[in-house]
């Protein structure tokens, strides 16, 4: 099985470390592969970089002609997801759903510890959009950017501090708000004494059982293959991508 996992910035080194993470929890026989869009924001913190990134992350798919059997997404509330799963005919999974669906499963209420506050409103309505914000209890930055996130003891310490917050709002189960998170699961839930998902885990696993289970994206409805006609995808040359691993 081949799971293709971009990135959502074009900051190659992230990509290289959430490649580890999706390796470390993809099962055997389990192929990963990382891809970094050749342009867009170097992180994503905000709704300018949210929609710049998706198309990068739209145009990185388009262009890619390795084989490959489903994509995970790895930018945590990012834009892109729907559009991802017209384009492809491969299961889309992206981390967002992925971790808040299996967080659900582990207690009644979950709460997302992010980076920045900004990124906070983007996280509520991608949970919306999946159906799973009802059981959200908390969304809470920690004040870090996503390029601040390989300090890792500074990110500990404020991953515990936000987490702290998310548990007073009623928070069972916390969820890693980021990507450039992936891996902080193992330093900080014994510590906190509750589940932590992490996203890319999460939904590497779930792209799995998909393809496990012969499943791919309806074309009934919302996700039919987009309508043929002429596409601009911005400057000549502009497209393509740089494998990680």
């Amino acid at each position: 099985m081949r799971i293709v996992v971009t990135n959502c910035n074009t900051t190659q080194e992230m990509t290289e470390e959430i490649v580890r993470g999706a390796r470390a929890a993809a099962g055997p026989g389990t192929t990963v592969l990382g891809l970094t869009p050749a342009w867009g924001p170097e992180s994503a913190e905000g709704w300018l970089d949210s929609y710049l990134s998706a198309a990068a992350v739209l145009d990185t798919l388009r262009t890619y002609k390795g084989p490959y059997d489903a994509v995970v997404l790895a930018g945590f509330g990012e834009h892109g997801r729907e559009g991802a799963r017209e384009l492809v005919d491969v299961p889309v999974v992206d981390i967002t759903e992925a971790a808040a669906h299996l967080a659900c499963l582990l207690g009644r209420r979950y709460g997302v510890v992010t980076t920045l506050e900004r990124s906070c409103g983007q996280i509520e309505d991608s949970l919306e959009t999946a159906g799973v914000a009802r059981n959200c209890a908390a969304i809470v930055g920690t004040g870090l950017g996503v390029l601040d996130l390989g300090d890792a003891q500074r990110t500990e310490e404020a991953f515990v501090a936000a987490a702290e917050r998310v548990v007073e709002a009623g928070a069972e189960v916390l969820v890693l708000g980021c990507a450039g998170m992936t891996g902080l699961q193992r330093a900080v839930g014994e510590k906190l004494g509750l589940p932590v998902v992490d996203g890319v885990a999460a939904a590497v696993r779930l792209a799995e059982s998909l393809v496990s289970l012969g499943l791919r994206t309806s074309r009934v409805g919302g996700y039919a293959r987009p309508l043929p006609k002429r596409r601009a995808w911005g400057s000549p040359g502009a497209g393509g991508s740089r494998p990680a691993g």
